[in-house]
């Protein structure tokens, strides 16, 4: 859905990961089981391990070089999008976000290293096709194999895309708002910082708490308007839950918790060197 531009209205891109951000699972963990593949966890790791691949891209060179994922055909990437689970409540989010809310209003784009034929097929109906950036395949025409990867959304693919809807929405650059989960958002998340967005993390991966400026755990999707009303509209809590109400919504449960993980050992002094006189 494309918003009309409102001169009264301060226009934010909000930019989101999909696999584990919006979904419960992995796109290729989906298919694998589809397809009876087992092992993909390890086939991830082994890649991870070699550095081959831009971290993120690990089902798209699977899809193009692994023998048991030669067979994958586009039809079956339609078909894992629709048996993904998805976080609640993703449509609302959308629609919210879309909606002036105190005279801002955000534009809505997925930006994932899944196939884009999965991404597509999961949001159908909720996320417009043009509104969603995913790794794009090329398929031979006659045994309908994956051919090849035209453009990987992962890493600095994902910047690319960023300062793409920047350039063509003319949005200043600190009304970016950007939400992920995994190690393939530390580029895009570090560039958005660098622009003073706002960078949300939705999971507890060390490698992006460490870079988002907030973290919000949650299994329903409308939970990341809280640090977006918090940082953006100046909200306190009781204007947030105001607002989920007029929606038919109730916060259950909201613990604020800052956690410092330590790893703490002894050093090579001896017991004697740490004795107190």
């Amino acid at each position: 859905m494309q918003y009309e531009r409102d001169p009264q209205a301060k226009q934010y891109v909000f930019m989101t990961d999909f696999d584990q951000t919006l979904s419960f699972n992995d796109s290729g963990l989906v298919l694998s089981e589809m397809l009876g593949i087992t092992g993909f966890a390890n086939r991830v790791e082994a890649l991870s391990q070699t550095h081959l691949v831009q971290q993120g891209g690990e089902l798209a060179y699977l899809l193009l070089h692994d023998p048991d994922f030669r067979r994958v055909r586009k039809e079956h990437l339609v078909e894992a999008g629709k048996r993904i689970r998805l976080k609640n409540n993703i449509g609302m989010l959308s629609e919210i976000l879309q909606s002036a809310l105190g005279g801002h209003r955000f534009a809505f784009y997925v930006i994932s290293a899944a196939p884009e034929e999965v991404i597509q097929s999961a949001l159908e109906g909720i996320v417009p096709p043009e509104n969603i950036y995913g790794t794009q395949l090329a398929y031979n025409q006659k045994t309908g194999a994956v051919e090849s990867i035209v453009c990987l959304r992962a890493g600095y693919g994902k910047v690319a895309v960023v300062e793409q809807l920047r350039a063509r929405l003319e949005v200043s650059h600190d009304s970016l708002v950007y939400v992920g989960d995994g190690s393939s958002d530390v580029h895009v998340m570090l560039h958005v910082n660098r622009l003073d967005g706002l960078t949300i993390a939705v999971s507890e991966n060390k490698y992006i708490t460490q870079i988002a400026r907030r973290t919000i755990l949650s299994d329903n999707a409308l939970s990341v308007l809280v640090p977006i009303l918090e940082e953006i509209l100046g909200w306190d809590s009781m204007r947030i839950r105001a607002l989920l109400h007029t929606h038919g919504f109730i916060v259950q449960d909201w613990d604020k918790v800052r956690t410092d993980t330590l790893t703490i050992s002894r050093t090579s002094m001896n017991a004697a060197e740490h004795a107190v006189v």
